[in-house]
């Protein structure tokens, strides 16, 4: 385990935008399959890999670029390690960020799902901000990404049962 770690950061050294997309596409489809399997009880037979692949493209194209990019844009509005700048940091993200990219991650499933923007609206109305205030406290810029779609697993797992749900 500590060979992977070592291998992910050398490589997230060399190629952090890249690895931080990958990272990102490759935790939003396993979001989705710990939803289909874990939550939906489908098991591997009835496994909807075309949902899961539009699910990882979400990742890939969506997610990874857009929080990738805010994460620097943040870091450059609100400087500094501090418990004070974390705080800052979450807020504008939760007050700023998380409502625009919401709508639009929403806008996106939809489309692909065929599900209206009013049914996901009503379905997913929190994000997590103590999560947030670690973040942006113990984690170094480069791994935030990272850190963010780890714990978001769970999540992803909820928006794609949701996002996809009949």
């Amino acid at each position: 385990m500590a060979g992977l770690w070592r291998g992910y950061q050398a490589l997230m050294t060399k190629y952090p935008w890249t690895v931080q997309i990958v990272t990102a596409g490759s935790l939003v489809g396993v979001g989705d399959v710990i939803s289909q399997q874990l939550i939906e009880r489908r098991g591997l037979a009835n496994h909807n890999v075309q949902r899961t692949a539009k699910m990882m493209s979400i990742g890939f194209f969506f997610v990874g670029p857009v929080i990738g990019s805010w994460y620097k844009v943040l870091d450059r509005l609100v400087v500094g390690g501090t418990k004070s700048a974390a705080m800052k940091k979450m807020l504008v993200d939760q007050l700023c960020f998380a409502p625009c990219f919401l709508g639009a991650f929403l806008c996106i499933s939809g489309a692909l799902n065929g599900l209206t923007v009013e049914e996901n609206v009503t379905k997913l109305r929190r994000l997590w901000p103590p999560v947030q205030i670690a973040n942006f406290y113990f984690i170094p810029l480069h791994h935030r990404l990272a850190v963010v779609q780890v714990v978001a697993v769970a999540w992803n797992s909820y928006l794609t049962w949701k996002a996809n749900k009949m």
